[in-house]
């Protein structure tokens, strides 16, 4: 028997179409059609967003909205808080981030910067643990705003590239071939070629240091984190203010830091 396949171009797995239930892959899209950009959305600009027709997308809002997932105005529609129980889920129960936890706040005792463990998700980081104290001021902790479950663009965050740098030459060209180089500030990377050589850098050093090219102002440095079996599963930064560290300073004494902790994360998971 011949079953036809469906690939997710993201992972490259397959699935058979018997197995694969569309109408939730198009619940799940529109929710993930909200973001930062744009926080409340109608259902002709959800229906653009997902390629869905406008009265699909409706039918997918006012569903979402009777579940608790959502809330309108009868015009525009917007996530709840109820869209938190699956991040918290993942969180509490996600082996990494609770290894990591402990050993970011000690990271952030010794130094007073701010330490975060994040992985990639298409043209996203997103920070999925990050040192905290609870006597710390937490704008002050995090210059750039960096939170769990918060997204950035990769191609501009020193993680981002480190992730990146792990992809081959064919996969890179494809991801740029597919999300650009998105200008940010006046130091965002934007030469194609140029992306390609920091990246071959960055896994060369085997670490990326990035000034002020998503944030003015921020200056961060990250590594990989490696699982037993040798692969990056996520990657391993500091970050703090370009007024409060220098480069030097994160390359000599942070560096260290962070390589020795991503080592050590590696042989606990």
């Amino acid at each position: 028997m011949r079953y036809d396949l469906i690939e997710n171009k993201t992972s490259g797995e397959t699935i058979t179409n018997d197995d694969y239930i569309s109408g939730l892959a198009k619940g799940l899209a529109l929710l993930e059609a909200f973001g930062i950009d744009r926080q409340k959305l109608n259902a002709t600009q959800i229906a653009e967003r997902t390629g869905i027709s406008r009265t699909a997308a409706r039918r997918y809002l006012q569903t979402l909205k009777f579940l608790g997932y959502l809330e309108t105005d009868e015009h525009s529609f917007w996530l709840t808080h109820k869209v938190l129980r699956f991040s918290s889920s993942y969180l509490s129960s996600a082996h990494l981030p609770k290894v990591a936890q402990p050993i970011l706040n000690i990271l952030c005792m010794q130094t007073t910067l701010t330490f975060s463990i994040v992985v990639l998700d298409d043209d996203e980081i997103v920070p999925i643990a990050r040192s905290f104290l609870p006597q710390q001021d937490n704008m002050r902790a995090s210059p750039d705003g960096m939170h769990l479950g918060n997204r950035l663009p990769a191609h501009a965050t020193s993680t981002g590239k480190v992730l990146l740098a792990t992809l081959n030459q064919e996969e890179q060209k494809n991801w740029f071939s597919k999300y650009g180089l998105k200008r940010l500030t006046p130091f965002t990377l934007q030469d194609e070629s140029a992306f390609y050589q920091v990246l071959n850098q960055v896994a060369q050093q085997n670490y990326c240091l990035s000034k002020e090219e998503h944030e003015l102002g921020v200056i961060a440095i990250a590594v990989p984190v490696l699982n037993r079996q040798g692969k990056t599963i996520a990657a391993l930064n500091c970050m703090s203010q370009v007024n409060r560290v220098t480069e030097e300073y994160l390359i000599q004494s942070i560096l260290p830091l962070l390589q020795n902790t991503a080592y050590e994360i590696r042989a606990m998971i």
